[in-house]
């Protein structure tokens, strides 16, 4: 009776095993998975300037393409994009940082003013709507919001205290990952032949979904770089062209609203209209119009930019990104955020491309 159990035991698993890892392709497909997993979660502080330098020599990898197609060397080309990108890296810390920074300071330095003007038309409610809401409940409101603005500057200045390594680290950020992104550019080919040798030989199956995932998460990437530097210089232009206070600081704002999908565009909604209100307030025309422009540049980028940037990325269900941007989140923070989606894609290009129970067809083709 035992060896009969233990018979149907073992039989059980490998048949349970089979249908997890259906063949030889298969078996080194999750290897590779489980170990480039482990690796990035258990290394993912001491090597990430190398992470943000791979990260970076990719989306510039596309431009190199694009160079490449129109019959330019690889070399000029490398040099080219990388001489753009550091103009750009020049720009974002010289000019658009300190900028956004002197904003926001200023912006933090009227939030009493802010408050105190707002706790003046919040308390007019209660004489307006009485039977909806009362004076007592109102002031129990403001002095938590007072109390939570308090404890989130204690914080600010806790962490402004610690600066001093902080900027270590960014000098550090700075002088690696430029480096890095130019020799992974420059030495590509040398680097992936060095990097294919450690891979098992039966990988078609690997192949097969690493050239899905690399068109996907590069039109996605591509795609959401681009539309932040499109909402941010439209932003910025209609900011400034109606005289709003901390054009630059909304529009960058504006930009990076859309990193994180649905929560992005509903969080920028309120410093926007907020620093309006201040500005202008409620019932003056300013107010209406940078409402209807807010307004005007949410639609064209949920109706224009995001059709025709992402039109070859892989459509995923609300619920599929709203998992994603909280697993991948809590692993890794504001990268997991931006990233949950490129990685959403990943885990379902796998498991497409899994093979099903009767599909011999990669292991007849070998």
């Amino acid at each position: 009776m035992t060896t009969r159990n233990q018979f149907v035991n073992s039989r059980f698993l490998r048949d349970l095993f089979k249908r997890v890892l259906p063949n030889s392709q298969a078996v080194a497909l999750a290897i590779i998975l489980i170990v480039s997993f482990v690796l990035i979660y258990s290394l993912s502080d001491l090597l990430m300037p190398v992470f943000v330098a791979i990260v970076l020599a990719y989306l510039l990898e596309g431009l190199i393409s694009k160079a490449e197609s129109m019959r330019i060397p690889r070399l000029p080309a490398v040099y080219l994009v990388f001489s753009v990108f550091m103009a750009c890296l020049v720009f974002l810390l010289f000019y658009l940082l300190p900028l956004v920074s002197q904003q926001a300071v200023e912006l933090v330095q009227q939030i009493p003013e802010i408050l105190n003007r707002a706790q003046t038309g919040i308390m007019s409610l209660p004489k307006m709507y009485p039977q909806f809401i009362s004076e007592s409940k109102i002031q129990q409101m403001m002095f938590e919001v007072q109390r939570e603005l308090l404890t989130y500057g204690q914080n600010v200045l806790s962490h402004s205290a610690a600066s001093v390594v902080g900027l270590v680290s960014v000098m550090i950020y700075l002088f690696l990952v430029p480096m890095m992104v130019f020799f992974l550019l420059k030495d590509k080919q040398m680097l992936v032949s060095w990097f294919l040798q450690f891979m098992p030989r039966d990988r078609h199956l690997t192949v097969r979904v690493w050239e899905e995932v690399d068109m996907q998460i590069g039109n996605y990437v591509r795609g959401k770089f681009a539309e932040v530097f499109i909402l941010w210089a439209v932003s910025y232009a209609t900011y400034a062209a109606m005289g709003l206070n901390y054009a630059m600081l909304l529009a960058v704002l504006m930009g990076l609203s859309v990193m994180i999908p649905y929560v992005g565009a509903t969080l920028v909604t309120f410093p926007v209209l907020g620093v309006a209100y201040f500005q202008w307030g409620l019932g003056n025309d300013e107010f209406m119009y940078i409402v209807i422009a807010y307004s005007i540049i949410q639609m064209l980028d949920g109706v224009v930019l995001v059709p025709v940037l992402f039109s070859e990325a892989v459509n995923l269900h609300a619920i599929a990104i709203i998992i994603a941007i909280l697993f991948f989140g809590g692993l890794w923070g504001f990268w997991g955020v931006f990233l949950a989606i490129p990685l959403a894609t990943v885990v379902k290009a796998v498991l497409t491309a899994w093979p099903r129970i009767g599909d011999n067809g990669l292991d007849a083709g070998n």
